[in-house]
């Protein structure tokens, strides 16, 4: 059976934090699709669409990660896809317990979902996509923070 992970997540943007989880990843599965969960009540920097064009910019040349956006709940979009893991970063004490209270209610929903863990690394764990967005509505200088090569400009 294919070892097919989602990695769901609003990605707004997409950050060095999520490469590395990504590419640290991909030796675990077969197959992991990065997936924006859409939030009409969340106002957003990027497009859904922006977003999916910029990370699969990012992974342009790996043939294991996908992108793509779906609405609802992510075990439904898991089941649609027959993902069984739930690919997560954690940087931070208050990360796990967010985490894994949505891991449990997960399981309960769709019982033979797995989610999968990874810590961040330690240089990524003060970066998040609220802050990076906070830094490029002000004008500000985020590019190490976002994946390398990307021009943020591209996709605003």
């Amino acid at each position: 059976m294919e070892r097919i992970a989602v990695f769901p997540g609003s990605f707004d943007p997409f950050t060095v934090g999520h490469v590395s989880i990504v590419t640290r990843a991909k030796s675990l599965f077969d197959k992991i699709i990065i997936a924006i969960g859409q939030n009409s009540g969340k106002s957003s920097l990027l497009t859904v669409e922006n977003r999916i064009r910029l990370i699969s910019d990012v992974f342009a040349n790996d043939k294991i990660i996908t992108v793509a956006s779906y609405k609802g709940l992510t075990v439904d979009f898991c089941k649609e896809v027959n993902a069984r893991y739930l690919l997560r970063g954690l940087r931070t004490a208050a990360d796990f317990e967010y985490e894994r209270a949505i891991s449990q209610v997960n399981k309960l929903m769709l019982t033979e979902i797995e989610s999968v863990f990874l810590l961040t690394l330690p240089e990524h764990t003060p970066i998040n996509s609220t802050i990076v967005r906070d830094i490029l509505v002000h004008k500000g200088n985020a590019s190490k923070f976002l994946p390398k090569g990307i021009d943020i400009n591209n996709y605003l």
